[in-house]
């Protein structure tokens, strides 16, 4: 679940990390309102998406006028796939120099990682990529946390000086952030230094980790709503999990690793994976809305149905694709994979109903499926 920055500064500021006076507006005459309050201002647009200065989504104003005509300009413009519908109005802050700090989750030591360079203010790909060397990470035990020391010991060859204590309190309060709000990531791009030498974050984005939300009921419902396609709404109100992509190749696979899995290889033998299509758990029963959530999907040229059983029996599975498919009679070409738990009885099943013969290897299937698309 991804937060605006206007839902995400508050958690900041709760774990002591200065922010700016700022306010939310739905209109231009908020936004004058809002800067007749606080001053000079800064008007930015509330999108759940990066590069809104490229965009022309943030403007400065120096009076009330200048923010309701920057708001003007902002609301209602689309930045990605997002269609601007509110600005924060947020006090101009003096800026001596900028910061970029984040914790996240880290595939690579499957723990928190934390991230600093003196290259705030850029995407922080072009600081990989240009200034590797002004990137620095500290991996986390999360049984442990982290402390000061190790971000002490992190940040002393990037030569802070005297700004060091600072920025090295900052960095464990918003560890403290990402822990204790179940983050996938929270970040400050910039966190700067101000002409007076105080600390603020000028920015923030925060991703609460799926399968924490249920812990934060109050903090789960101030996040951004989901850009869903037609086809996404269609599958939720099912109960499937599906997730529209652009390629051509159409996948139908039990359990998210499997259905990952297999658009991987799709994309290993030359193709591209249509979409991201799951029914393991409970959706096994639901053969016949998946099936036709594949259909509904013009771009699909091919389709790769993945069966894989463990304790899940692939015949019940492939049963419900049965029956569907000879309901709907798709106009479609499809592949079979079909291996483990009840996989004779799932073989015999489709062969003798559909007339297809599954393949042996899932590697054929999976060739065999790209090889149609194209």
């Amino acid at each position: 679940m991804d937060f605006e920055e206007y839902a995400a500064k508050p958690l900041l500021a709760a774990a002591g990390i200065a922010v700016p006076d700022s306010a939310l507006a739905t209109t231009p005459d908020a936004a004058a309102d809002v800067a007749a309050r606080i001053g000079p201002c800064v008007v930015k647009a509330q999108v759940p998406t990066g590069k809104r200065g490229k965009a022309g989504g943030i403007k400065l104003a120096a009076t009330p006028d200048e923010a309701r005509a920057a708001a003007e300009a902002i609301i209602g413009m689309t930045i990605g796939i997002h269609t601007v519908e509110k600005v924060l109005v947020e006090a101009q802050v003096d800026i001596g120099t900028e910061y970029y700090a984040a914790v996240m989750n880290d595939q690579a030591s499957k723990g928190p990682l934390i991230m600093f360079s003196t290259e705030g203010g850029m995407d922080i790909e072009e600081v990989a990529a240009d200034h590797p060397d002004k990137l620095v990470r500290l991996t986390v035990d999360i049984r442990k946390g982290v402390t000061g020391a190790a971000i002490d010991a992190m940040l002393a060859p990037r030569g802070l000086g005297d700004r060091q204590a600072a920025t090295s309190a900052a960095l464990e309060k918003l560890y403290q952030v990402y822990a204790e709000n179940d983050g996938e990531l929270v970040e400050i791009n910039p966190l700067v230094v101000t002409g007076a030498g105080d600390i603020v974050a000028l920015d923030c984005k925060f991703t609460l980790e799926d399968s924490g939300a249920a812990r934060h009921g109050e903090l789960r419902e101030k996040a951004a709503p989901e850009k869903l396609t037609a086809l996404e709404e269609q599958a939720q109100a099912a109960g499937l999990k599906y997730i529209d992509l652009d390629g051509d190749v159409g996948i139908l696979a039990n359990g998210a690793g499997l259905t990952m899995t297999t658009m991987d290889m799709v994309r290993y033998y030359g193709g591209q994976p249509a979409n991201f299509l799951e029914i393991g758990g409970e959706a096994y029963t639901l053969g016949k809305p998946a099936l036709e959530l594949v259909m509904a999907n013009r771009k699909i040229k091919s389709l790769l149905v993945n069966f894989c059983g463990a304790f899940a029996r692939t015949d019940v599975m492939a049963e419900g694709i049965v029956n569907a498919w000879l309901e709907l009679k798709p106009d479609l070409p499809v592949f079979f994979s079909i291996h483990g738990t009840g996989d004779v009885e799932a073989v015999a099943m489709v062969r003798d109903r559909l007339g297809m013969e599954p393949y042996d290897k899932m590697d054929d299937a999976v060739k065999a499926a790209v090889a149609a698309a194209k």
